[in-house]
């Protein structure tokens, strides 16, 4: 029986896709859009300036390098890659799902190597695909949230799917392929401890500095092990939990599975722990015409992972909020949207909202998403009044921009608008260098036309 790291390989090496491509395509060019579009706004973020300051001081001779999709100079495509991928996660606005952020892992990667080699659209769809693929069957194998280990599956899986990337559209086959996996699963890392820091977005440009490194090292000819995913003393059974993974399971690639699982895109900047909280609040407050004044306590339920990850009770910036029910929950209260204005330190330490963290109580929801572990099956928000008014939420099954709920295309297209008007007021004069939101939006749109991705970002 073919072992699971070369039966990967064998898949990377030679995808079938079947009827459906079209359909896979539509969803990768959906969160590779969306992608790009968070990272525009990211330009002035302090992780993305220091991201682009580490990159520049390592980066060597930039001859035929790719660019920085928010604009200034090219940078060799490794390097190039880490600075848009740390861009792609800084505000935590980029798509969700298989417990992680697999857009901000691929993208970069994907698209620093297609500018490297004149890849087209559709080699670039299909590249995402390919590591998607591979980021779902490793994560279907563990029933256990990988959260509560510790590991972030964005940097752990993002590493080894990017890597996946590469090799289809550097066109590895099986036996090269193998080896580059094998050392991705060595590369990859990343610690929930680091949330709420600037460390969690350096997580998504490391995947794709990674994922270079690992097929540049096996294109040389570096060894690995054949068996580096199923060991036992292997990827799989390392990250394990509680050692509840299945390493023996054959893989048998069938449709591609972004087309069962697809993408969520967010519709708030903040951890998607809290993304159904903040819809319950909104809708609570917005029937109720709540003010916010008369709050006496709010009681919100959520799972053990999504409560490990949102682990900021009383955050004083913005980054910290990101990853606290207690912001997401006051915010929506009080202007009853969530979105990048509210994303502020200012705002974060507002005496109304600090008054509002302290009236938030914590609640643990354990039946299990049986879609995704890293959620409960529900979240829960019930609001006490002053006046003895009890306001319950019910069960929240999906968040809005889920992929069982999602955004209409006028939504997708206004957030990629409002994105690209905060990187055309962080650029001021640079804003030049790329097209209109509209130019771009429809360029992406039509991905799978394109000859060549050098033109992609072009003014």
């Amino acid at each position: 029986m073919t072992g699971l790291t070369q039966a990967l390989a064998a898949y990377v090496a030679h995808p079938e896709l079947g009827p459906r491509r079209a359909q896979a395509e539509s969803i990768a060019r959906q969160g590779m859009t969306d992608t790009i579009a968070v990272a525009l706004a990211a330009r002035d973020e302090a992780v993305t300036r220091i991201a682009l300051d580490y990159a520049r001081g390592q980066a060597g001779p930039a001859e035929g390098g790719a660019p920085l999709w928010f604009g200034g100079e090219a940078l060799p495509p490794a390097r190039a890659a880490f600075v848009n991928g740390v861009a792609s996660h800084a505000l935590d606005y980029d798509d969700v799902a298989l417990s992680g952020h697999p857009s901000a892992a691929l993208t970069a990667a994907i698209l620093a190597q297609g500018h490297a080699q004149g890849a087209s659209g559709r080699d670039c769809l299909l590249a995402y695909i390919v590591g998607y693929e591979v980021w779902a069957e490793l994560a279907s194998r563990e029933p256990d949230p990988y959260h509560i280990k510790g590991w972030h599956p964005t940097a752990v899986f993002g590493t080894v799917a990017a890597t996946a990337a590469l090799a289809r559209l550097r066109g590895f086959e099986a036996p090269v392929a193998a080896r580059a996996l094998a050392i991705g699963a060595s590369l990859a890392s990343g610690l929930v401890a680091n949330f709420g820091t600037m460390t969690k977005p350096l997580h998504a440009g490391r995947v794709a500095a990674q994922a270079f490194e690992a097929v540049t090292l096996a294109g040389l000819g570096l060894t690995a092990a054949d068996d580096a995913l199923e060991h036992h003393a292997g990827f799989l059974a390392a990250l394990s939990p509680r050692g509840q993974v299945d390493r023996e399971r054959p893989y048998r690639p069938g449709e591609p599975r972004i087309l069962a699982t697809g993408l969520s895109i967010k519709k708030y900047p903040v951890c998607y722990s809290g993304h159904r909280i903040i819809d319950a609040v909104i809708d609570i407050a917005r029937e109720a015409d709540l003010d916010a004044a008369q709050v006496a306590r709010v009681r919100v339920g959520i799972g053990r992972a999504q409560a490990s990850m949102l682990r900021n009770a009383a955050p004083v910036t913005a980054l910290e909020a990101k990853f606290s029910a207690q912001f997401a929950v006051a915010a929506a209260l009080l202007r009853r949207k969530v979105g990048l204005s509210e994303l502020d330190d200012a705002f974060v330490n507002e005496p109304a909202m600090r008054a509002l963290y302290g009236k938030v109580e914590i609640g643990i929801v354990e039946a299990p998403d049986p879609e995704d572990s890293a959620f409960s099956r529900y979240d829960t928000v019930d609001i006490d009044m002053r006046d003895g008014r009890v306001l319950r939420s019910g069960e929240v099954r999906y968040p809005r921009g889920h992929a069982h709920l999602p955004l209409a295309e006028a939504d997708l297209r206004a957030k990629f608008e409002d994105c690209m008007a905060v990187w055309r007021r962080q650029a001021g004069g640079d804003a030049s260098s790329l097209p209109s939101a509209g130019a771009l939006y429809d360029r992406l749109a039509s991905l799978a036309q394109i000859d060549d991705v050098r033109t992609l970002f072009r003014g």
